[in-house]
């Protein structure tokens, strides 16, 4: 969930310069770019220890259905490629130099972890929901770029904004609240997992993103989740409807006709 520039921007600009001398004209890097538009799913091949996280992905088509359902609502001009790959512990992000989202491996290890010491048992069916969750989220960080929002480079006010945006995505689908409750739960394992801040963290407390998305979930549908009724959620059909109005407007240069 990082955005991340500098090692991405220094290996562009390395491999610019060795295509520019003709000291790589055979690599890939150094091709005419794909005219291919939106959000494009690839897979790098894991490291040994990620192997069973890759192929539970691919097995899932999760990112297929993700960009699927992405490029079905929004015409992006230029390409958004979404990579799967092994990032040792660097963690899931977005990087605007090259307009790539980058699912990791080692998060899934992770995220299943949590889940199988809290519940006991398989955890395929809340993985495959916060993988879904965190998809969004970075989309919602290369849309803020893509449409360069006043919420870009704002740290804080940029993360609020791609959680936002995952919940008005999965929202419009059957599944979207137990999808945003599921990674609400996930929020609320990590943060009893570590439950000391990283204080260079730019996200929202692990608790308050897992409360930001109850209240969407109670305040896109009050009466189908009314065992989420609480007197501090009183204000939450508002805030949905905030949330759902502002990404619709700030959509509009990319939406579909």
């Amino acid at each position: 969930m990082t955005i991340r520039r500098s090692r991405a921007t220094a290996t562009a600009t390395l491999a610019a310069a060795l295509c520019a001398t003709a000291l790589l004209p055979a690599l890939a890097a150094c091709q005419p770019p794909s005219a291919e538009r939106g959000f494009v799913p690839r897979y790098e091949e894991a490291a040994a220890a990620d192997r069973d996280s890759a192929a539970f992905l691919k097995r899932r088509q999760l990112m297929e259905q993700a960009t699927a359902d992405l490029n079905a609502l929004l015409d992006v001009p230029h390409r958004i490629t979404v990579v799967a790959r092994s990032c040792a512990g660097e963690g899931s992000g977005y990087d605007p130099e090259t307009r790539r989202i980058e699912l990791c491996y080692d998060d899934l290890t992770e995220d299943r972890k949590l889940f199988e010491d809290a519940d006991g048992g398989p955890a395929d069916e809340p993985l495959s929901d916060v993988v879904r969750e965190t998809l969004h989220h970075e989309a919602g960080h290369a849309l803020v770029d893509a449409l360069d929002l006043p919420v870009r480079d704002r740290g804080r006010a940029e993360e609020d904004a791609a959680d936002r945006f995952a919940q008005f995505m999965l929202l419009r689908g059957p599944e979207g609240d137990r999808t945003l409750l599921t990674a609400a739960r996930a929020y609320d394992l990590a943060a009893a997992a570590d439950p000391t801040p990283d204080p260079d963290d730019e996200h929202a407390p692990d608790p308050a993103r897992a409360e930001s998305h109850r209240c969407a979930v109670y305040g896109h549908a009050p009466t189908t989740h009314t065992p989420l009724a609480t007197a501090s959620r009183a204000d939450c059909p508002t805030t949905w409807t905030r949330t759902r109005t502002t990404w619709t407007t700030d959509l509009t240069p990319l939406l579909r006709r």
